[in-house]
């Protein structure tokens, strides 16, 4: 389990660092608040992130 997140605010790839922090493609840290947002611990902005090792892709459609 990867823990892949993509955020869609800004394009950016989230990688799971711990069990609720990621660290996207640009280094910048964020703490999942709930299933698909997450806050970035830089600015305080809430960004909406998509997919994870437990999300199905049939959910999506």
């Amino acid at each position: 389990m990867m823990g892949l997140f993509f955020d869609m605010n800004d394009g950016d790839f989230c990688h799971k660092i711990s069990d609720n922090m990621y660290m996207d493609s640009d280094g910048d840290m964020m703490m999942k608040m709930s299933d698909n947002m997450g806050m970035d611990m830089d600015t305080g902005e809430m960004h909406f992130l998509i997919g994870d090792s437990e999300t199905k892709i049939d959910e999506w459609e």
